[in-house]
């Protein structure tokens, strides 16, 4: 860790007892054993920390991330001992016991778990989910600090600095997809520092399917990651460079135009292996008014002229004003018209709202993956992952009671609330 002491605030409450068997609310015992089962990592013996409970201890340390290992350990075993008709101690493992139980358990059930059972939450009449009859994606990546040791610089790797070998922690990267409706993250894979994120979301966009809208960014933009992920039957409205030849083909009443996209140059003079694409052109003419003006640029040359890089804030510009530029899979303006999309283009950021909750609210922008191996590193991204889910699907549940947006909750005070007022959920089975 770094920067501030790890803690329990106000020692333990019992509120704070209840507040981490939520846990198991989201994802039951039987799924827990199913997952042990698939990965030959169920317990074979009585031990005082058996393998379904270790599951749970790792989500518990998402949602304690300023605790120490020993101290959320007491806070569940108390949990147990209040719940006993009994009222029987549970002993407490020292440090060593726990990273056995970690070892013995591994980052596999984590991952399948969170693989076999994240999946998008919202419904049809989920505020802010869908758009046009489909459900909203958006991809994106990021990065994480990891324990300062030689088996984790050496697995992920270090940034590069300006002075010195590297930066002072190793980093792991991870690109994800999330629904903006609800904030679920989903899909992710983690890798090493030096691993691209576009090579990181080809498996991402397998989770794709049909009846979704995906947005991403200029940088995740290449004809074959495109390919993949519109094999998938779901629809794409990604934002692409300045420099991206798209022929004007056909012009739309509504200023976008239909084009084709080519995996090479070669292939772009033969005209072959091309697939259409519509493109949305504008400019934001006034963003502190939010106001979009979509542009008849594009012709039969290829890209708009007059498009510069501006270095200081990496957006493209035209006498000042912002130009973004986007193509789709939904070809028809009836279903979408050029405005919409580029109103809707502006929910990507949603997936950095997210991401500002898992890595600075749930994880600690202070804080670093508390893990010394790789192993140990993977086994606790999970667990973040599973412990951002649970708080999501919580959020979601109590937005659909009143019939309002999930996105209209706070995260920081909703993850207050579940780890200290929530004795009104199923407990961990002991």
């Amino acid at each position: 860790m770094a920067g501030k002491p790890a803690a329990l605030s106000e020692g333990i409450r019992l509120s704070d007892l209840m507040s981490t068997m939520v846990l198991a609310n989201v994802f039951p015992l039987e799924d827990v054993r199913e997952v042990l089962a698939q990965t030959g990592k169920t317990s074979q013996r009585e031990r005082n920390l058996p393998a379904p409970f270790m599951v749970y201890y790792m989500m518990a340390l998402g949602l304690y991330r300023h605790a120490p290992y020993q101290e959320v350990l007491r806070c569940i075993f108390e949990a147990f001992t209040w719940l006993s008709p009994q009222g029987q101690e549970m002993p407490i493992s020292c440090k060593a016991a726990l990273s056995q139980a970690r070892t013995r358990l591994g980052p596999e059930p984590m991952r399948l778990l969170y693989q076999s059972k994240v999946r998008p939450i919202a419904e049809k009449e989920t505020p802010d989910a869908f758009f046009a009859s489909r459900r909203v994606i958006s991809l994106d990546g990021s990065v994480m600090n990891l324990g300062d040791t030689t088996a984790n610089a050496e697995a992920f790797g270090r940034p590069g600095v300006s002075r010195g070998p590297g930066s002072a922690f190793p980093q792991l990267r991870f690109v994800t997809l999330v629904e903006n409706g609800t904030h679920v993250l989903f899909g992710a894979v983690p890798g090493p520092y030096a691993t691209s994120e576009v090579t990181l979301a080809r498996d991402v966009v397998k989770h794709l399917e049909p009846g979704m809208l995906c947005l991403a960014d200029r940088f995740f933009y290449g004809f074959e990651l495109w390919s993949q992920a519109a094999s998938t039957g779901s629809d794409l409205l990604w934002r692409v460079r300045k420099n991206q030849i798209l022929p004007c083909e056909e012009r739309f009443p509504d200023g976008s135009y239909l084009s084709t996209i080519y995996p090479s140059t070669v292939r772009l003079r033969q005209k072959r292996d091309g697939k259409r694409v519509r493109v949305v052109e504008y400019q934001l003419a006034e963003p502190k008014k939010n106001r979009a003006k979509v542009t008849q640029s594009g012709s039969k040359k290829g890209n708009s002229d007059g498009l510069t890089d501006d270095t200081d804030s990496n957006e493209e510009k035209d006498e000042g004003e912002t130009i973004y530029r986007l193509i789709t899979t939904i070809l028809d303006p009836a279903q979408a018209s050029a405005l919409d999309l580029a109103k809707l283009y502006a929910c990507r950021w949603e997936i950095e709202t997210t991401l500002d909750e898992f890595k600075t609210h749930l994880h600690g922008h202070d804080l670093v993956l508390r893990s010394k191996t790789p192993d140990g590193v993977y086994q606790e991204f999970w667990g973040l992952m599973l412990a951002h889910h649970a708080v999501r699907h919580i959020m979601h549940q109590a937005a659909q009671s009143c019939g309002i947006s999930a996105q209209r909750l706070s995260y920081t005070h909703s993850l207050r609330e579940i780890r200290r007022k929530l004795p009104q959920f199923l407990v961990i089975p002991p």
